[in-house]
């Protein structure tokens, strides 16, 4: 595609910037929309999808046909295979007459699925039919229908991690990439921020019957170092603002900084994990009883090691090298031989915990702990509604389950054995 075309494509839909991404993904699009393949939109919130979906649709043979856009996310899991197959009078609670679904209705045309990642499994099952045969089959009705619709997806969220959590199917997931198309964020798309600004500006003066407002140098550079995490939506957002408020008409730094969220930065955000992670899912209580059952499993250890010493009177300093879990926070002070022999002591050892607590830990202290031991069963309780929980969130997939509870595999296999989980 020349540049003739390319810029042609951009008048016609209103795509405004010249950034090579934006370029590359607007080239693939104009390729893949004559042909009937299905295809990925993904993108950050914001980042312009829509646009893309539209592209492939007009320039291709179905463009006399219907176009229906769906966010799949704002349709209720009760409601979206009656919405998107339609249903049979009566099959359900206020299914007072029958009703098309639009696979029926936009029939010889195309369907926009934005937030793709949102739809149901049971959902997705129907959708992949549509995809492989062409066939669907309304709610409460047992008659095979066909329809001619080509599909184009978007969505924001990592499908692949989705396919590993068991949140998305991994056949559709396949299917429906057969050709991905990546929309750049606003942050990588460099002095588009600047021309997306302009344009806008230009709008809001007309809508608003005032003078457009202007950036100057150092609102410009402050413009581009934002990074928009609401990408062109957010930015679009900041202009009208400021377009309606600002009396003044020539933009600073200062002024833009006032519109601009304080706690925003222009370093890249750390990653704090989807909202399934264990940090989110666990409540503060069960955080707690996983640490007393760490600090369970150390004590008993702990326990064992200190026996065996009281037993033999023997103490060797290969002892904290084998045992790094144990002592890898103590002080160094106990002093050790220098020497490979072994020493007998007649009086009961005392281990420093740390610097700012000297208890020692003589018999008395194992004794201690041997009584702590008989008062866990609460706790061994609470592991057991633990480990129910993980695997209940991971499908009874046992290695994510062992990963949210911070385990081995092992291990946990280990502890269903123990607690008779099914």
């Amino acid at each position: 595609m020349n540049n003739k075309e390319l810029l042609s494509i951009k008048q016609r839909f209103g795509i405004i910037g010249n950034s090579p991404k934006l370029n590359h993904a607007i080239q693939i699009a104009a390729q893949v929309a004559p042909t009937d393949m299905t295809v990925l939109i993904t993108g950050e919130s914001g980042s312009g999808k829509e646009s893309f979906s539209k592209i492939i649709h007009q320039l291709s043979p179905r463009k006399h046909g219907k176009f229906i856009a769906i966010n799949c996310g704002a349709i209720p899991e009760g409601t979206i295979d009656s919405e998107l197959f339609g249903h049979e009078k009566g099959s359900f609670t206020g299914a007072y007459e029958a009703r098309k679904g639009y696979f029926e209705d936009t029939n010889g045309g195309s369907i926009f699925l934005d937030e793709i990642g949102e739809m149901p499994l049971q959902t997705q099952a129907r959708l992949l039919r549509v995809l492989e045969n062409g066939e669907f089959i309304k709610v409460g009705s047992s008659k095979v229908q066909k329809t001619d619709v080509r599909v184009v997806a978007a969505t924001n969220v990592n499908l692949l991690q989705a396919v590993e959590k068991g949140k998305f199917r991994e056949d559709l997931y396949y299917r429906l990439s057969t050709v991905p198309i990546f929309v750049p964020p606003l942050r990588d798309r460099g002095q588009d921020a600047d021309l997306l600004f302009r344009k806008f500006a230009s709008d809001f003066a007309e809508k608003y019957r005032v003078d457009s407002i202007k950036l100057n140098d150092e609102a410009k550079d402050v413009l581009i170092r934002y990074r928009f995490p609401g990408n062109i939506r957010q930015l679009k957002n900041l202009v009208e603002q400021i377009s309606a408020l600002e009396m003044e008409r020539d933009v600073t730094a200062e002024t833009l900084l006032k519109y601009i969220p304080q706690n925003s930065s222009s370093l890249p955000a750390i990653y704090k994990g989807d909202k399934d992670s264990a940090s989110e899912s666990l409540s503060e209580r069960d955080l707690l009883y996983k640490v007393l059952f760490d600090m369970k499993k150390d004590m008993n250890d702990l326990k064992k090691l200190v026996n065996g010493m009281m037993e033999t009177g023997v103490y060797d300093k290969q002892v904290i090298t084998d045992n790094p879990n144990l002592f890898q926070s103590l002080d160094e002070k106990p002093t050790l031989s220098d020497s490979s022999e072994t020493k007998d002591y007649s009086e009961p050892i005392y281990l420093q915990p740390s610097v700012e607590e000297d208890v020692p830990y003589g018999y008395d202290s194992v004794h201690d702990i041997t009584h702590v031991e008989d008062e866990s069963l609460s706790i061994e309780e609470k592991e057991k509604e633990l480990i129910i929980k993980a695997l209940r969130k991971n499908n009874n997939k046992r290695k994510y389950a062992a990963q949210d509870l911070g385990i081995s595999e092992r291990t946990l296999y280990r502890k269903i054995k123990q607690y008779e989980i099914d």
